[in-house]
């Protein structure tokens, strides 16, 4: 009898797929930054270069796992270290971001059609809300309040025959 091997893999739904094993993270660029810590440390590095205990102390993550994040991100090119003495310096490497963000940029006129989508529906509830309050401020709050002449006629006749 063999034995078959599963790997657990977990997906974003939440759920575990038997069969299918998982990308590694250093195949490529698109996998290293699937891990939101590791975004978050691409963004705080892209304004200029920092020394690893800076990216500690200031996202306060632990150096262990930063170092295992900052490594990953190394083997696929986003960020690159200097060394100065004992202490490493990194950075973001844009030539290697730069095919993440073209591709993500062929989704943009997508979704810039998607907001202005939702902007026009906004912008319509908001005129329709105020157009109804314009006029309920406008119509009297009780129907015989417009004419004080007129009577409320009364189930009940008070009036003998």
């Amino acid at each position: 009898m063999s034995r078959e091997r599963f790997f657990l893999t977990y997906s974003y739904m939440r759920m575990y797929c038997f069969s299918m094993a998982r990308a590694a993270t250093t195949s490529d660029a698109f996998n290293a930054v699937a891990e939101p810590r590791r975004r978050e440390i691409l963004s705080y590095l892209a304004l200029r270069e920092r020394p690893v205990g800076e990216i500690v102390t200031e996202l306060r993550i632990d150096q262990p796992s930063v170092s295992k994040h900052l490594r990953v991100l190394h083997s696929v090119d986003l960020v690159r270290m200097r060394c100065v003495g004992r202490h490493k310096f990194y950075r973001t490497n844009a030539e290697a971001i730069r095919p993440m963000h073209e591709w993500a940029g062929t989704f943009e006129r997508y979704w810039l059609h998607q907001l202005l989508n939702v902007k026009k529906r906004a912008e319509t509830q908001m005129n329709q809300e105020q157009m109804s309050q314009v006029n309920s401020d406008s119509e009297p709050a009780h129907p015989d309040s417009a004419n004080p002449d007129s009577v409320n006629p009364s189930p009940i006749s008070k009036e003998k025959p």
